[in-house]
């Protein structure tokens, strides 16, 4: 839903919430907007599972007060943080359950003292958040399943069969899966585990999952499993074993924007009398960190290592080539 849309849904179930029943043409008149418009929010409603009725007689809706939860004690920081995550923040996020957890804040808000709610309904209207691009959903429902399903394994430790599209080997692989852990990154979400078919943990994209299903297997190990150790010094998600030493000299027009950002937890800048910043990291691989370093086009030097410098030209002389033919 759009911001503002959101905010006139929870008006509406405020006001069906107060006892009092109110016909189609009475909440069009409160809100100023077409009838239209108000059985459409209705509909939004009755689809995060809001349990209101249609009283024939009357020709009015309400909603049954017992629904919600009693009161909850919150103040105004936590009752906007909690709300700005769930109404605002999930936009960025691919949240599992995501009616649910609308539900969930629309329960709380409707419980929150008068002031309270007024404060955040305001407040919300003047911020935004600028959803990034999002690894495309199989289908509507499709993150909700596959995490559940997931999610269910690890907690009873189930092998899960898996018919998963890897770029990596370039084909649909069939995979016995001993899931981990799961994990939101780059603006998707994955599954760690351990792969019969590599013999190895690797990661699986969920909306790669073509199919998925939980076999009659236990598995024994992934106790100690700790993501963060897995990870190590991985620029993002695969580490390859092996650490290099990076020296990047990012040129004056950028060289604030990139020293602002902790990109690496072993991060360290120095700046330079002529504007520019020298900036170093101990990271495992050279794969993921050159992707980033070429986003910065001709604004940074590859200081070290050699490897990665003579990775850089080549990707950059293919993209001359590949572009010089159009």
């Amino acid at each position: 839903m759009k911001h503002s849309r959101i905010g006139r849904v929870i008006q509406i179930l405020t006001t069906l919430q107060a006892g009092k029943k109110y016909a189609v043409s009475d909440l069009s008149k409160i809100f100023g907007t077409s009838r239209r418009t108000i059985f459409r929010d209705l509909k939004e409603l009755r689809t995060i599972g809001i349990p209101y009725h249609y009283d024939t007689k009357t020709g009015c809706y309400a909603i049954e007060p017992e629904f919600f939860l009693p009161p909850i004690d919150l103040n105004l920081q936590e009752a906007l943080s909690l709300l700005l995550l769930v109404h605002k923040a999930s936009n960025q996020i691919q949240l599992p359950f995501k009616k649910s957890a609308l539900l969930a804040a629309l329960k709380i808000e409707n419980n929150m003292p008068a002031k309270i709610r007024q404060y955040c309904n305001t407040a919300l209207r003047n911020i935004s958040t600028k959803a990034g691009a999002q690894a495309p959903i199989r289908h509507p429902g499709g993150l909700d399943k596959t995490f559940a399903q997931l999610q269910e394994a690890i907690a009873k430790k189930r092998k899960l069969n898996i018919r998963y599209h890897s770029l990596f080997e370039g084909t649909i692989i069939d995979v016995e899966l001993c899931p981990y852990h799961l994990l939101y990154n780059n603006r998707a979400w994955y599954a760690l585990g351990r792969s019969s078919l590599h013999k190895s943990v690797r990661t699986f994209k969920l909306n790669r999952i073509k199919e998925l299903k939980t076999t009659d297997k236990c598995f024994l190990d992934g106790e100690n499993f700790d993501v963060h150790d897995y990870l190590g010094r991985a620029w993002s998600m695969i580490p390859e074993g092996r650490i290099y030493n990076i020296k990047l000299r990012f040129l004056p027009k950028v060289a604030n924007n990139v020293a602002e950002v902790q990109w690496h937890s072993t991060q360290k800048v120095s700046r330079n009398s002529d504007g520019s910043a020298i900036v170093e990291f101990r990271v495992d691989g050279l794969g993921e960190i050159t992707w980033w370093i070429l986003g910065y086009g001709d604004q940074v030097q590859v200081l070290a290592p050699r490897a990665l410098r003579k990775r850089v030209l080549q990707i950059a002389k293919n993209m001359i080539r590949l572009n010089e033919k159009i």
